[in-house]
């Protein structure tokens, strides 16, 4: 086997499946959610969750972490919790101040790894704060859907249950959200080389 293709079988890991199972099974989540087929919307939501969690595990564990799964693992997040908040928001309001938060969040990084990349800086991967973010953001959408949408709870026991979660969950995005400014703001001023991007080369290393 060349050396060409060995670079290419690096990518062919099984976090990096993971996470482009994760962006697979947006659509069919999206489709059974608006549909109301709620059991298989919650099949998809839980597969996702949990190749989430265990993703950034397998990939640590195995010595499995790629320059590409750096970019699938938080684009599949992105993708997915943006797909899910605004399919809840739509079929239930309570959840509207989680995707508000969760806008300003992912806005946020965004800008922010926009500026770390014209910086020439490398940005920052997915650190544990913002997986359990991200686990708590669908264990919450996961009950509150069944308890409102599946078995039709509408008591003020279900909806302080409701409350409570959502409130962990954007304790959860808040802390998230202020760790990596923290760390956007470390590498904005790193002179470290480690911390440096140059994209032009690192595409053409890939190409050799």
């Amino acid at each position: 086997m060349n050396q060409n293709n060995i670079r290419k079988n690096q990518n062919w890991t099984i976090p990096n499946l993971l996470s482009v199972l994760r962006i697979l099974v947006i659509a069919p989540f999206a489709y059974f959610f608006l549909h109301d087929q709620l059991l298989w919307a919650v099949v998809m939501l839980a597969f996702s969750g949990l190749s989430d969690l265990f993703d950034g595990m397998i990939a640590r564990k195995f010595n499995q972490i790629t320059e590409l799964g750096k970019m699938l693992d938080p684009l599949a997040d992105k993708l997915t919790q943006g797909t899910i908040a605004i399919c809840l928001a739509v079929k239930h309001p309570l959840l509207i101040p989680i995707l508000a938060i969760f806008v300003l969040k992912e806005l946020g990084m965004l800008i922010g790894g926009c500026i770390l990349l014209k910086k020439k800086k490398r940005p920052c991967a997915a650190q544990w704060y913002g997986k359990v973010a991200t686990f708590m953001f669908y264990i919450s959408a996961v009950i509150i859907v069944v308890m409102e949408g599946v078995f039709h709870l509408y008591t003020t026991t279900a909806t302080i249950v409701a409350y409570v979660l959502l409130g962990i969950t954007a304790a959860f995005m808040i802390y998230a959200m202020v760790r990596y400014f923290q760390i956007f703001l470390q590498l904005l001023h790193s002179d470290d080389p480690k911390d440096g991007l140059d994209i032009n080369k690192e595409i053409k290393a890939t190409k050799k």
